[in-house]
């Protein structure tokens, strides 16, 4: 009887072995995937952006301007002049996403496009959920360049920084992806009545001003690609 007991006792404590060592295998599994996922994030694609999850907008430059309503069309694309100024109005999101609210750049509304906001600076610092990659892409080797602007006290003031405004161009041979985070979500403006130069770094949404929009200036870029990916970075000021 003793025997008995006592194998019954072994083979209980067997089964607890194995099961503890399917539960350690599991969670080294999960583990590793884990990094393995954020591996694949922070590795790239070779083509200067990350790999991964990422919402993809593309910024079409066209000869004519569209004359259709476009208002709720959200197919990830918004139409420009290809010759000339649009003006992209930015709408915070509440729920994280993105999304084009109005596809047609080339009227006079311009066009609407959906975007979280970037975290206020505190202590000099701003957190934001996502980076911004873009890169020009088309036969020519057109350009643009995209300022910031906003509404302050009823004047529409717009970036003056050159640091802070970004110009791109098509390049010969392959394109690549460059980080744009700060110049597409960062408003560099003096809004003090202090009487001095006193410009200082503002995000998109800052409660400060409003109506904030991108000013496009195509020179015959037909296509500015931009990417969003859920990677947090920081901006300081």
């Amino acid at each position: 009887m003793k025997q008995v007991k006592f194998l019954s006792v072994l083979a209980i404590s067997a089964l607890l072995f194995v099961s503890c060592s399917k539960e350690d295998a599991v969670s080294s599994e999960s583990d590793q995937n884990s990094k393995a996922s954020k591996t694949s994030m922070e590795r790239g694609t070779g083509n200067g952006a990350p790999s991964g999850t990422h919402y993809n907008l593309n910024i079409i430059g066209v000869p004519q301007n569209k004359t259709a309503d476009m208002t709720g069309n959200n197919g990830g694309r918004i139409f420009v002049k290809l010759n000339g100024q649009s003006n992209i109005y930015l709408t915070p999101s509440t729920d994280g996403s993105f999304s084009v609210l109005d596809a047609n750049g080339t009227d006079a509304n311009g066009a609407n496009f959906q975007l979280p906001a970037p975290g206020l600076f505190v202590d000099g610092v701003s957190q934001v959920s996502y980076t911004v990659f873009a890169r020009a892409l088309g036969k020519t080797e057109g350009s643009v360049v995209i300022r910031n602007c906003a509404t302050f006290e009823g004047e529409v003031i717009c970036e003056t920084d050159t640091e802070n405004i970004l110009e791109m161009t098509r390049p010969k041979g392959k394109s690549t992806f460059t980080d744009v985070t700060r110049k597409l979500l960062y408003i560099n403006v003096d809004i003090t009545d202090d009487d001095r130069d006193n410009p200082r770094l503002y995000p998109i949404f800052d409660p400060a001003m409003e109506g904030y929009f991108w000013e496009y200036n195509d020179t015959g870029l037909k296509l500015l690609q931009l990417r969003f990916y859920p990677i947090p970075t920081t901006v300081s000021q």
